[in-house]
């Protein structure tokens, strides 16, 4: 699957994107991370990427232009999407994150200063929230998403069954039973007696009573 991010801090990825489960995924290249830095696609000598607002008010916003610019610039496969970044946006979940990791391609629209000229809705598919805070721009979504759907791709974590019984794997309220390791006491906390017995009968059945769905 191949993730196009782009973005107005294109070293901001580059640590992230290099350890542990996602710098496993490209080297069996089962994800590919290309980063588009938006201000190679700006008008002017100074790489101006943003403007003041018609009509006033505070901040800055980010220009149509270099977004459409460097849109037409990426070469799309044949199932994709093209994604904004915003606080404003519909929230993100493990449902979505199951529907975006059948796709072939991923584009991402890093959202910064005040927003992004509305104009830009007409070149999008979605609108994406991580929650409902702001944060300064979308390069820490664009790696939280990132990181949910290529958990979600075959062959990219070590067991195979890993998503299979995780929180939210089953529906959006579903929370995993609890986790032990050793050592087996831990000042006064022991583990429970049935994950030592070696009875995998009774084990899932402890886990299955342990496992729980979430209030809301």
């Amino acid at each position: 699957m191949q993730f196009d991010i782009i973005t107005i801090f294109p070293n901001i990825f580059s640590s992230y994107f290099n350890e542990s489960i996602l710098k496993r995924a490209q080297r069996k290249k089962k994800i590919k991370i290309i980063i588009h830095n938006l201000r190679d696609y700006a008008n002017d000598k100074h790489k101006t990427v943003d403007d003041r607002p018609y009509g006033g008010g505070p901040g800055m916003l980010m220009k149509i232009e270099p977004i459409y610019k460097c849109l037409k610039s990426i070469k799309k496969l044949k199932h994709h999407k093209i994604i904004l970044l915003s606080a404003k946006g519909k929230s993100f979940n493990q449902s979505l994150a199951k529907t975006f990791a059948k796709l072939q391609q991923i584009i991402f629209i890093c959202g910064h200063y005040e927003g992004v000229d509305e104009r830009v809705i007409k070149y999008i598919d979605e609108e994406i929230s991580i929650g409902n805070y702001v944060l300064t721009g979308g390069e820490i979504p664009a790696m939280a998403v990132i990181d949910a759907i290529t958990r979600l791709i075959p062959g990219v974590l070590g067991d195979a069954d890993s998503p299979k019984e995780e929180t939210f794997s089953k529906n959006l309220d579903y929370i995993e039973y609890p986790h032990y390791t050793r050592p087996e006491s831990f000042k006064n906390q022991n583990v429970p007696g049935v994950l030592l017995s070696g009875n995998h009968e009774e084990i899932n059945k402890w886990r299955k009573k342990k496992s729980k769905l979430r209030k809301s």
